[in-house]
C-alpha cells in the first residue's frame, strides 16, 4: 500500500512538474514581449538582458493609442474578422443543415473537395487569388479580403458544424415539421438554439484565423488605410532601426481581443469542440 501510495504521489508531481515546465516554456515569450513593451527601446538592447526593468515606460502604448494611423490597422482588423466570422457561420450553417439532413448527388464528392482545401497550403495559392481579386476589382478592398478569408475558414467550419449537427437527433425536426413547420423553421428554431456551444466554437476559431492572417492581408492590400494589426506590426521594422517596445505593444494589444473572446467563451468553446467529436 504504501509503495503504490508513494507511486501515485510521485507520478502527481511528475505531471505536476511537467505542466509548470511546460507552463513556462509556452509563458516565457509572453513575459518577454510584454515587459519589451514597457521598456524604452535602447533598454531592449542592453546587456546582460532584463526580463523585469527597472523603469516601466507606456511611451510605446501612447504612441500607437495616438497615432491615427495605428488605430485604422485595428479597425481594419475588426472590419474584417467580424464581417469574416458572421458570414463563415452563417454560410456553415446553410451548407451542415444540408449535409447533415439531406441525401443529394454528389454529396461525398463535395464533401471530399471541403476536405481537401483544408490540405493546400495557403502560400499556393497567392498567386491565383492576387489575379482573380484584381480581376474582380476587389483588390484593396474590404471585400476582397473578407472573401479571400473565408475560402480558408469555411471548410473547417462546415466540417465542426456538420460533425455538431449530425449529434443531433433526426426526430427534432420530424416533431417541428408534424406541427406544420419547414425545415427552415427547424433549422433555425431549433437546431442553431441547441448548436450555439458548437457555433460559438466555429466562431471563436474563425475570428482568430481571420484576426492573424497575414500573407493574404498583406498582398491583397496596398495602402494603409487598409492595412490589418499583423501588417501594422511589420511596418514597424524600418530600413534602418527597428521599434521593438512598439512593436510589442502593438502585439500585447493585438492579442488582447481574441484573449477577451476565449476567456469569454473558454466553457463553451471547449464544449462545443469536444461535442462535435462524438459524432461525424
Amino acid at each position: 500500500m504504501r509503495t503504490r501510495r508513494k507511486q501515485r504521489i510521485g507520478a502527481k508531481i511528475g505531471v505536476i512538474a511537467g505542466l509548470v515546465v511546460g507552463a513556462l516554456f509556452a509563458g516565457l515569450p509572453v513575459l518577454w514581449m510584454l515587459s519589451t513593451s514597457f521598456k524604452a527601446n535602447g533598454e531592449v538592447f542592453q546587456t546582460p538582458p532584463r526580463l523585469i526593468t527597472k523603469g516601466f515606460s507606456f511611451n510605446a502604448y501612447q504612441h500607437i493609442l495616438s497615432d491615427a494611423s495605428q488605430l485604422r490597422f485595428f479597425l481594419n482588423s475588426y472590419i474584417v474578422a467580424l464581417s469574416v466570422t458572421a458570414l463563415t457561420l452563417l454560410v456553415a450553417i446553410l451548407a451542415s443543415y444540408g449535409f447533415s439532413r439531406f441525401n443529394f448527388p454528389l454529396k461525398r464528392s463535395i464533401n471530399a473537395v471541403i476536405v481537401s482545401v483544408q490540405a493546400v497550403p495557403p502560400i499556393t495559392l497567392v498567386i491565383p487569388y492576387f489575379g482573380l481579386v484584381v480581376a474582380l476589382h476587389l483588390y484593396n478592398t474590404y471585400p476582397g479580403l473578407i472573401l479571400t478569408h473565408m475560402v480558408f475558414t469555411l471548410p473547417y467550419a462546415i466540417i465542426m458544424t456538420t460533425a455538431y449537427f449530425n449529434t443531433l437527433p433526426r426526430e427534432l425536426d420530424e416533431s417541428v415539421k408534424v406541427d406544420g413547420a419547414g425545415g427552415w423553421t427547424a433549422l433555425w428554431r431549433i437546431l442553431v438554439p441547441i448548436s450555439v456551444p458548437g457555433l460559438i466554437a466555429v466562431g471563436v476559431y474563425t475570428f482568430m484565423i481571420s484576426w492573424n492572417e497575414y500573407l493574404f492581408a498583406l498582398t491583397l492590400t496596398r495602402t494603409d488605410d487598409m492595412r490589418t494589426v499583423p501588417i501594422g506590426i511589420q511596418l514597424l521594422m524600418g530600413q534602418h532601426s527597428y521599434e521593438w517596445n512598439q512593436m510589442m505593444a502593438m502585439s500585447i494589444l493585438g492579442s488582447i481581443p481574441v484573449l477577451v473572446l476565449f476567456l469569454i467563451f473558454q466553457r463553451r468553446f471547449i464544449g462545443g469542440l469536444t461535442a462535435g467529436a462524438v459524432k461525424a
